[in-house]
Order: C-alpha cells, then structure tokens, then sequence
C-alpha cells in the first residue's frame, strides 16, 4: 500500500551561500538512500530558509521482500582435507555463521562446487527504517562548517529545531539530533512563534500557505521577478538582474516582496561597481538603471508581511547611506595618492616566493618577453597592483583591478606622465578571465597584462613545488592554465614550448615539461574535442601554444565534415611503415623512381607544400587528398625492394608526407 510521506527538517536560518553549493545535490543524495533501503519512490524537494522539506505521494508501506545469494569457499577448502565427512574447516564455519544459517545442510547444495546459501529477506516497514534513513540523509549533506548544540556530539549546518515525518496521516516515531519527531511545524514568524499541528499532507500545505510560507523556492522566484517587473513598469528604470543574488534572496526568504528604495544623487560620483558592489555584497540589494546610466535606487527583497514597509525601507536606506559616505571618503583619499607611490614590497604574494613588488618585476620580465619590450606594457605592469594598497580595495578586495582603471583614468585626465586610457583599461583587463563564462581582455595592452600575471603564478608556483593534484588547487592553477589558453585564443600572441622554457629560467630550477604538459593537458577542457584529435597535434611538430589550438580546431572541422575512418587507415600505414625513421625528411632521388606512381606521389607532395598554410582546413584536405596516389603507390609498387638504394628512397617519399603531417599532427594517435 502507498500512502504520502511528508518530511520536514526545521531548523534555524541556513546560511544561503553554502546551502546553495549543496542544494543540486540534496535531492540526489535522499535518491541515493533509497536505493541503497531499496525503495521506490519519486520525490520533490522544497526549502526556505529553516526548512528541508520531501514529499512523496506514493511512498511504499514497507520493503519489497529480497532474495539474496551467498557464495562460499570451495568445497576444496571448506571442509577439513575437502572431505565433507570431517566437518567444516574454519572457512566454512566462517561461512556458515556469516550466513547466520542453521545447518551445515543449509549451505550445502547438490551440484555446486562452492558453499551456497540462498534465503529470503523479508521487506521490513518504514516505520522501522526512515530515522534512519533520514539520518544518513542529513549526514551526507555537505555545507562546509557545521555547527554543535546542546550536549549533542552529532553537527549539522544550523541547530535542528523540529522533525517531521507523517506516513499518510500517521507520524513516524523516532529521535533525531536529540528532536523526538511529531507532526507540527511553525508558520512565518510575523504571523507567530507558536507550533502548528496537523494530520495530513494537505492540511501542512494550508497551514503553511495561510501562515505566511511560500514553500516552493520556484513559487517564490517567481513572486519576486513579477514585482520587480511591476516596479520597473512604476518607477521607469531597468533592473541589473543578478542571477546569483536572485538564488539567494530566494534562499533566505519565506514569503520574498520586492520594495524599491533610494540613496543620495551625490553617492553617484562613485564609479558605479562601487555603489553596486557595496549594495549585492553587504545589503543583498538589486541595482537600477535609467536611460543606460546607474539609477539612484535600488530594489530590496523582504521577508516581512507588513502592510507599511515604510520604516523598513528607510532602515536599508540608512544603512546603504551609512556604507556609500564609507565608499566615498576612500575613493577621495584613494585620487589623492600617486599609484605609483605604492610600496608593494610589504605585500607577500605567496610563502618562499617574495613580495607583490617581487612578482612585478617577474611580470614585468615576463611581459617585455612577449611584447618585444612595448614601453605602454611595461608601465602598466609597473602599476598594476598598485591599487592592492588603497582603501576602496581594502573594503572591496574583488574590485581589485576595476579601481585601477580608474585612479589611472583620473591620472590620465590629470596629465601625468606615461598614463592613458589603454593602460587605465588595461588594468581592468589584467584579470579577465575570472571564471568559465568570464569575459576575456579586449585590448592588446591587457592581453599581455593577463598572460604575464598568469605565467608568472604558474612559472613561480610550480618553481617551489606547488603544483595541482587531485581536486586540490588552492592557486587556482587550472584556471590559470585555462585562461592563459583562451588569451592565446583571441589575441595574436606567440608562447611556444621553447618561450616556456626560456621564461623558465628566471625562475628556481624545476621540471619545466611538467608545465608544459600541465598547460597542453588544459587545452581538452577549453577546446572541447576529441581527446585523440587533440593528442595528435600535442605530439606533432607544432609547439607554439595558439597555433595548436588552431590546429586542432581545423582538423577536428575536417573530420567532422568527412569519413575520418576512411581517410586515417592509409595514412596510418604511411605511420607503421616509416615509424623506425626519425630527425628532417632526406632528399628524394627522382632518378631512383622505377615506377609512374613513384612519380605521380612525388609530385602530388610538392603541389601541397607549394600551398599556403593561412587556410589551415583547406590545407588539411589537402594532406588527405594524397590518399588516392598513396594508395595507387600501396598497389603498384613495392616498398621493401631488393635494391636498399631503391627502398630507402621509397620510404623516405613516404616519409616526407608523414612529415608534412606532422606540421599539424601525428595520425597514428588519433582513434574513432
């Protein structure tokens, strides 16, 4: 028989951010527990901000009796001297005991050459099985830092208030964080404290629904946008629509209502991530938008149900005012000192690896080596970190790099020396990309801004040691990795195996091809190819980091576009045969030639290298357009001839085509 199964965990506020990493799993775990109890049941999960909440309309009364099977030591060596007459040896009284089986008869069966023992296990109910279940469910959420209450050695995210489990409209009896289970839950806190007793599933959504609860997070979402949209239509303005932030007003609110609020004009002589920055981070608020430019208000989502938000929204008001006079005393202090004048040495980057003004200097070397020392380069990496050491940042670390731009900017209109807009913007830029979906650096000056600051982490890093294993990387190495890959990319930059090498030696001593390999082995994740594809351009003749990406791109497109079976298994014989030759093609001698194919290959070969590269898709065809005379020559002539002259001049025209291959990459390693 199945019935509803309502489960409520109540508890105190949970933390919205660290709840929001686990909430995709959450689900998926209490799936995991079914299994494992071998229960079958489709389930929904709801929250607020105290409450974990599962509900199924057709949970099972009890287990599925099991049949289960026990396979033991061979006859050979379950007995004593494998004689049944003699008595079971101690594996098969392990056997047995284990089998929590009677008889010796019992694990015995005629034709089988092992112990065996078959039973069945009878379903047990969910009364006798969901504390526990909910238990191990609770135990294998992870939120980071848990908390302890009471006598209690047992933690969890937030102190367990209350605990809910009604099977149809029976409770389930049992203890948990030391809250004995019952069937009452409590209401939004404005319409009171007192606990609300119920019997049945529908009747906890009334109470619920009449007592201020919005139970779904998607219903509440929902709520939110419609107001936030009306707001919009009221007051004329557009809203920044903060995916993040939404989630998270969503996860900290009962019964969420969007109200519109306002600062001081005045405030708006900030840069505008600063006033954005000091609303999502410290007051959770949306920013606005009027004809294009940052509006002097801001949207706010409460959790009261009171009809006069009035003292509320002057309360967030107050504070936000209270934040942005902080803002702009920094940001004045901030325009008053010279970036240059900041003393970086005090500032450790990282332990046994010096100063921020150390990695400067490391940048800075590192930059005049890709840019061929480009004066606007070396200047803005000389500043670049300057604005490490102002108030705004030290307020707002994640503005770091946005406020350089703009204390370079008003350097800039100021008329200092060696300041521009470009190496203003190239401040910014210095630390794009942030993350998968980030932007990337527009200007030249940027680009190699980022490259150097990302090199030199990663040079430095792995220098002393501290190199990424596993899941763990505490630098953010991989990232690193990656983007220095996606600036290649967009930009016209050359990094090649040997420029590693040579930046390398700045460096204390270490295995330089462990980076190397570190950054080839990234580009799988920001191509998205075939793995194989892009193996075969790593082991080709190409070493410089972009043109291999590109490489791989074209003739991962080739082979999208054509049979990539047909066209490999000729070249691949071209691989097996020359695969003992090794070093630059020798010269082909036309005068050993016996054979019209011999010819007709050759110079199919030489119209190819008379083709330019720059079409790189158009040149890859036409590597493959040699399968015909190839496999022409495969027919007619033979390879292994007598005559060693003869044979090495004809692997050696085979060998010069797998070595055109090789400008691109190596065949014989890509697979289906």
């Amino acid at each position: 028989m199945k019935q509803n199964l309502l489960i409520e965990i109540l508890c105190e506020e949970l933390p919205a951010i660290p709840f929001l990493k686990e909430e995709k799993h959450i689900l998926k775990k209490w799936e995991m527990i079914l299994d494992e109890y071998h229960l079958s049941a489709k389930f929904d999960f709801f929250y607020t901000p105290r409450r974990l909440v599962l509900v199924s309309e057709d949970f099972p009364e009890r287990q599925e009796d099991q049949e289960v099977e026990f396979f033991g030591p061979p006859v050979a060596i379950a007995y004593i001297d494998g004689d049944k007459t003699k008595g079971l040896s101690k594996a098969g009284e392990s056997f047995l005991k284990k089998c929590h089986a009677q008889s010796v008869e019992e694990i015995q069966k005629d034709g089988k050459k092992v112990l065996y023992f078959a039973q069945t296990l009878q379903g047990k109910s969910v009364q006798d099985l969901l504390g526990e279940m909910i238990l191990k469910w609770l135990e294998s959420l992870q939120f980071g830092k848990s908390m302890r209450w009471g006598n209690l050695e047992s933690s969890f995210i937030r102190p367990i208030r209350s605990v809910v489990a009604l099977f149809g409209q029976k409770p389930i009896e049992f203890e948990l964080f030391g809250v004995k289970s019952g069937s009452h839950t409590f209401i939004h806190r404005d319409y009171g404290f007192d606990p609300r007793s119920f019997e049945s599933l529908d009747e906890y959504f009334k109470i619920l629904q009449e007592g201020g609860v919005i139970l779904d997070p998607q219903k509440r979402r929902e709520k939110i946008l419609q107001e936030m949209r009306e707001i919009e239509i009221q007051r004329d303005v557009e809203i920044e629509l903060d995916e993040e932030l939404l989630c998270e007003v969503v996860a900290i609110t009962e019964s969420p209502r969007a109200v519109y609020g306002e600062f001081d004009r005045e405030f708006l002589e900030l840069p505008q991530e600063v006033i954005i920055t000091s609303m999502k981070e410290n007051q959770r608020y949306f920013a606005l938008y009027q004809n294009g430019k940052l509006h002097h208000g801001f949207i706010v989502v409460i959790n009261s149900m009171s009809d006069d938000t009035g003292l509320i929204i002057e309360g967030n008001q107050k504070v936000l005012r209270a934040r942005l006079s902080d803002a702009m005393f920094f940001y004045h202090n901030d325009l008053k000192r010279p970036l240059a004048s900041y003393d970086l040495s005090k500032v450790t980057f990282v332990e046994g690896l010096g100063s921020m003004a150390d990695k400067i200097e490391r940048e800075k070397a590192i930059a005049a080596f890709l840019s061929k020392n480009n004066a606007e380069v070396l200047e803005a990496v000389t500043i670049s970190k300057s604005d490490l050491l102002s108030e705004m940042v030290g307020e707002f670390p994640e503005l770091q790099g946005v406020m350089g731009e703009y204390y370079a900017q008003a350097e800039a209109n100021a008329g200092v020396e060696n300041r521009n807009q470009a190496i203003a913007l190239a401040l910014r830029e210095q630390y794009m990309p942030n993350g998968e979906e980030d932007s990337l650096p527009t200007s030249e000056i940027g680009a190699f801004l980022a490259l150097s600051y990302r090199l030199d982490s990663l040079l430095a890093l792995f220098s002393v040691g501290k190199i990424p294993s596993g899941s763990k990387d505490p630098y953010g190495l991989r990232r690193s990795g990656n983007a220095v890959l996606k600036i290649l990319q967009a930009h016209c930059i050359a990094l090649s195996k040997d420029d590693i090498y040579q930046l390398a030696k700045n460096y204390q001593s270490f295995d330089v091809e462990k980076l190397w390999m570190f950054l080839t082995e990234r580009m799988e994740g920001v191509l998205r190819i075939n793995a194989s594809i892009l193996r075969s351009v790593i082991n080709g003749r190409e070493t410089d980091l972009k043109k291999m990406m590109q490489k791989a791109l074209a003739l991962f497109e080739v082979f999208e576009e054509e049979e990539k079976e047909s066209m490999l298994s000729t070249f691949k014989r071209v691989a097996n045969i020359t695969k003992e030759i090794g070093g630059d093609p020798k010269e082909i001698d036309l005068s050993l030639f016996q054979e019209t194919q011999e010819m007709e290959l050759y110079q199919a070969l030489q119209r190819i290298k008379a083709q330019p590269q720059s079409d790189l898709k158009g040149y890859i065809k036409a590597l493959f357009s040699l399968k015909a005379p190839l496999n022409d020559f495969f027919d007619s002539v033979m390879v292994n001839a007598e005559d060693e002259k003869i044979r090495e001049n004809r692997k050696n025209l085979i060998y010069a085509i797998y070595w055109m291959f090789l400008e691109i990459g190596d065949i014989k390693e890509i697979t289906g």
